[in-house]
């Protein structure tokens, strides 16, 4: 019987949170410099919007795509090991069996009783024990590309659409009430994102730095070049 007992466990968000917290970030910070860059050059009512939805629709498939690519690389990889082990379990069982006992010897078991474990986990399910115990792949870490992308791409437009609707609504002092949304908006990404990945709150920090460098630089430029570029 299973017990009542449960661990709250935050490592199989991983997948989907990882890339959910850069697109959101990247949506936020990105659109926003942009925005503040070419806001910093007085432009038109039209320019400013054709920037910012610009920004929102080639980001999120940028994101999409590159999620996808990179967490596809990673799916390939995990399916040549796995491809490997099918063939080293089903011609080599008995040179596979000792390097999974060597394996948990290592982790501290004698050697009777990682002979047993090693036994028995190959008969209950020998591609399992390699994929998690001599390689590292598991249900939980396993890769996932579309899942990747589809999260990188929904969370990227929720993170552009803050600075866009400030920088299309704001009647004046675009800049400033860019920069103050946007730090808001990395503020309660990195709590929410700290929570949900049970990080501590300060990690917040680290957030909120990175976009306010990325502000300072862009509106410098845009100021200095006096153009939207």
């Amino acid at each position: 019987m299973y017990s009542h007992h449960s661990e709250r466990h935050f490592s199989d968000r991983n997948n989907w949170l990882r890339a959910s917290v850069l697109g959101a970030n990247d949506g936020l910070i990105s659109t926003a410099s942009l925005l503040t860059g070419v806001a910093a050059a007085a432009p038109d009512f039209q320019t400013l919007l054709l920037t910012g939805v610009s920004a929102l629709i080639g980001g999120a498939v940028s994101m999409a795509a590159g999620e996808y690519v990179s967490v596809s690389s990673q799916s390939d990889t995990e399916k040549a090991d796995l491809h490997k082990e099918r063939f080293e379990l089903a011609n080599n069982p008995d040179a596979e069996l000792e390097e999974l006992t060597e394996i948990y010897r290592l982790r501290g078991l004698s050697d009777a009783l990682a002979a047993e474990v090693a036994k028995a986990l190959m008969e209950h399910d020998a591609l399992a024990a390699h994929a998690r115990d001599e390689i590292g792949i598991t249900e939980a870490s396993s890769a996932r590309p579309m899942q990747a992308a589809l999260a990188s791409a929904a969370s990227f437009c929720a993170g552009a659409i803050l600075p866009l609707l400030v920088a299309l609504t704001a009647s004046s002092a675009i800049v400033p009430a860019l920069a103050v949304s946007t730090l808001c908006g990395l503020a309660g990404l990195g709590y929410v994102s700290a929570k949900l990945g049970g990080a501590p709150v300060p990690a917040v920090l680290r957030v909120c730095l990175w976009g306010v460098a990325a502000l300072v630089i862009t509106g410098f430029i845009g100021k200095l070049a006096g153009v939207a570029v």
